[in-house]
């Protein structure tokens, strides 16, 4: 599956395709667009990119960059 695809997944469909052939890899807290608060989620590998989905599964932002490892870099 390409990112494309998963794009057009209903919300549904993408939180069943990341349950069954995501990879956990840890909590993310994501920035919010307009400064407020971190919300709270998961990132998922998923084939060839990257998934937050927020805590209470209402957001799921697929990514072709790797949050972790820019969150990594960020700290060193």
């Amino acid at each position: 599956m390409t990112i494309e695809q998963f794009k057009e997944l209903t919300l549904e469909q993408k939180i069943k395709e990341l349950k069954y052939s995501g990879e956990l890899l840890g909590s993310y807290e994501r920035n919010n667009e307009n400064g407020g608060p971190k919300t709270p989620g998961d990132i998922f590998a998923l084939y060839d990119f990257w998934v937050y989905l927020s805590e209470d599964e209402e957001t799921v932002i697929p990514s072709r960059r790797n949050p972790i490892k820019v969150v990594e870099e960020e700290e060193e």
